[in-house]
């Protein structure tokens, strides 16, 4: 089996060198994520493909991975799993697509589509005519049809190689990493910094997260959680940082010394003093934020000028022009949705009366009291962990099934995904019972829950689960843990 994958459409325009940079290092980027899931992966950069062959007869599990890892790479405008054969004559050639395509093709309209690279004896039209004819005449209540049809037969004819398209999967697009610069991202793990990050690792900039803890465990358990999981799955290549910083002494010194109406405004700039000393630990040339013209009080543009003043470092944000809407419909996609949605919120500082144009030389007279030795001392002390023991740290707070061995306790596992997310691939288990009770609904009804059960929490990717975990042991639940299916799919 042979994936052909096509470098999104902007990096083809650009010169001949930039062009090369940017194939290498999407083919060496797919390299070592396909050949962790199997060394006999194959994967060659062509100019205007990468052609990734799979071992023959490759399982399904294999197969499912190699699509997913495709699909979520940076750079990847699209790619095609086809059939391989050397090019020859036209009617061994109709033989190969018919052993592919008849059972398909019985009683429908279809056309053929050739694309032809190379100098060849004929042109795209003749072999499209010819192939076109003998599906005609061979398969029953077939007939041509340009436009419109109900099936495609697509031929990609490469020098001496063809390849019979079977299915065309779309990609991220954006660029490969790391081919631009690197940020680090103001990261609350709500909706918006989440899209905001994803945007930026989509377009190639190595993203490292930084996280000020405003007085919430429950809340960086969350977004550490969220953080490994775009990493995860959109930047796996590239190992990064977490970068924890503890605000809450921060947040003290802004109720107590700042006026109402300006504390969200100072807040920003606190956090903008702050993430920029903290560029320091990654090397980063940028900050993102997650911020939206106009969303809230302090995302007007004369506030968001205000707070970018106090700050010589360039600051991103991704998602200044989008509806909330939009944002929620990229998280949806990406699967960071219910993540969000769940999200703990731990705010320090809430105006009563914000103002929506802030006066910059009040704020400055107001955060006087913030000096830059608090803020110093705040960063020199964060907790900056490598991306890669985010999993393994939180894991060990939390008891697998595995690791349940209260014998006297009967187990019964909850399935805590969405009713949509059940109904598309229900939970098969035959160990142990199996109960729905979605993840927003879970703090106010596990306290009605028989306690001689053990609860085994499940949801796709493990994440959730281990969030809520958390979250019910510390409010003082013993007799729950995370459910991980023996059978897992090729990651």
């Amino acid at each position: 089996m042979k994936y052909i994958v096509r470098l999104q459409a902007e990096i083809t325009v650009k010169s001949k060198s930039v062009r090369s940079r940017h194939g290498k290092l999407l083919t060496a980027n797919l390299r070592i994520q396909l050949k962790a899931l199997d060394p006999l992966i194959k994967v060659k950069w062509l100019w205007d493909r990468i052609e990734v062959v799979l071992p023959e007869q490759p399982s399904d599990a294999l197969s499912t991975a190699v699509v997913e890892r495709l699909q979520s790479t940076p750079g990847v405008l699209h790619f095609e799993r086809v059939q391989y054969h050397p090019l020859t004559d036209f009617e061994t050639l109709l033989d190969w697509v018919l052993s592919f395509k008849r059972a398909q093709l019985v009683g429908k309209s279809f056309a053929i589509r050739v694309k032809r690279k190379g100098h060849h004896s004929f042109s795209s039209q003749d072999l499209a005519r010819y192939i076109g004819g003998g599906v005609k005449e061979r398969v029953e209540g077939t007939q041509v049809k340009l436009k419109g049809a109900e099936e495609e037969v697509v031929l990609m004819i490469a020098e001496d190689d063809v390849f019979l398209v079977e299915r065309r999967f779309a990609g991220l697009g954006g660029f490969p990493l790391p081919s631009q610069e690197t940020v680090l991202s103001l990261m609350s793990g709500g909706f918006d910094s989440t899209v905001s990050s994803y945007q930026m690792i989509k377009r190639g900039a190595r993203t490292h997260y930084c996280f000020f803890n405003l007085g919430g465990d429950l809340h960086e358990a969350g977004v550490r959680e969220i953080s490994y999981y775009l990493w995860k799955r959109f930047s796996p290549t590239h190992p990064v940082k977490f970068v924890s910083i503890d605000f809450a002494p921060l947040v003290d010194v802004i109720l107590t010394h700042v006026d109402n109406g300006l504390m969200g405004v100072v807040l920003k700039r606190t956090m903008l003093r702050a993430a920029a000393l903290a560029t320091r630990y990654v090397n980063a040339q940028a900050l993102v934020t997650g911020e939206a013209m106009g969303q809230v009080s302090s995302q007007t543009l004369s506030n968001l000028a205000v707070i970018d003043e106090v700050t010589s470092k360039l600051v991103l944000r991704p998602l200044i022009a989008m509806d909330k809407q939009d944002i929620v419909d990229i998280a949806r996609r990406i699967g960071t949705e219910p993540l969000a949605a769940a999200m703990p919120e731990y705010c320090g500082v809430i105006s009563n009366k914000p103002t929506v144009k802030a006066d910059l030389e009040r704020v400055k007279q107001a955060e006087q009291a913030i000096t830059d030795e608090m803020i110093e001392a705040q960063v020199y002390n964060a907790e900056v962990i490598d991306i890669r023991q985010l999993h393994d740290a939180q894991m060990e707070k939390v008891s697998l099934a595995a690791a349940v061995n209260d014998t006297s306790l009967e187990k019964v596992i909850l399935d805590i995904r969405s009713n949509d997310e059940v109904e598309q691939a229900p939970l098969q288990n035959t160990e142990y019972s199996v109960e729905h009770l979605p993840f927003f609904k879970l703090e106010s009804a596990f306290a009605g829950l028989p306690k001689d059960r053990q609860y085994l929490l499940y949801c796709d990717q493990g994440i959730m689960s281990r969030m809520q975990v958390l979250h019910l042991r510390e409010l003082g639940y013993t007799n729950v843990a995370v459910y991980e299916r023996a059978e897992k799919t090729v990651e």
